[in-house]
């Protein structure tokens, strides 16, 4: 009903009747929707190739609104950096696609900057967002959170953004910026542009396991990763994860719509 009384949301209320949302919307929620504007759905329709909501069917919308939905009513105030779930099931094993919510001088979302917020509902609370915002792959997750810039530096240098943004399933134990820089030390670099794409490849291979692995499902043992006959290590207990004996997880289960990315803080060399 807000969003119907809004002329800024004209497209997303077309959306959300031809994917069949309109109903889930009206329940209790309580839900917290970030809405695309007319302008945000515009520039998403440029960069499709479409003239506008007719030409997507209802089965490639619902994911992308989904997307937009998370649990509660989130006002501005309430709003933190961080990973959160939507209503987007469509992840591998059907697991919640999750966006990053980065807030700063100003609230991003997955990319996608907050323009209006705390426009109440009934059953929750809308914030108008500039950009639709897509289910993320592992690699877009790495190019919307700035502590992986340089992991995103590397993957584009040995040219794997395409194969990492395949359907996969991957899992992919992520280093953040602090671990390259620690890297960069020891071998005596000043950054990515002192390796070669026939260097990278191989380190970054070694970081991606096939399937969609859990921080549930991890346990003690060695594990084959897409470096071709190399192994990682993972020791799993109380005290948390450790692999190849240095290098820990600091946190888990940052769900892509093709795979999962698990946070270390050191870079595993095969």
């Amino acid at each position: 009903e807000v969003a119907s009384s809004n002329a800024d949301f004209s497209i997303l209320v077309q959306a959300l009747d031809k994917a069949g949302l309109v109903s889930t919307l009206e329940g209790a929620g309580p839900f917290t929707v970030f809405a695309p504007t007319n302008e945000a759905f515009n520039a998403l329709f440029a960069q499709l190739g479409v003239s506008g909501i007719n030409d997507l069917s209802a089965e490639t919308l619902k994911p992308i609104l989904l997307n937009h939905v998370i649990s509660g009513s989130v006002k501005s105030t309430d709003i933190s950096t961080g990973y959160v779930e939507t209503f987007n099931n469509t992840a591998p094993g059907e697991n919640k696609v999750k966006i990053f919510i980065n807030k700063g001088s100003s609230v991003m979302v997955d990319g996608s900057k907050v323009v209006t917020v705390d426009v109440m509902a009934s059953n929750g609370v809308i914030h108008a967002v500039d950009k639709v915002i897509l289910p993320a792959s592992v690699v877009s997750h790495a190019i919307n959170n700035p502590n992986f810039s340089i992991l995103v530096q590397a993957v584009v240098k040995a040219g794997l953004v395409e194969a990492l943004s395949a359907p996969g399933p991957f899992t992919v134990f992520a280093p953040t910026n602090d671990a390259f820089n620690a890297l960069f030390a020891v071998l005596g670099v000043s950054g990515i542009d002192n390796l070669t794409a026939e260097q990278l490849t191989p380190i970054l291979l070694y970081h991606v396991v096939s399937g969609n692995i859990l921080a549930s499902q991890v346990s003690t043992g060695v594990v084959p990763t897409l470096k071709a006959g190399s192994n990682i290590d993972v020791v799993a207990n109380t005290m948390g994860v450790k692999l190849n004996g240095n290098a820990n997880v600091v946190a888990t289960d940052v769900q892509g719509s093709n795979g999962v990315i698990h946070v270390i803080d050191a870079v595993l060399l095969p």
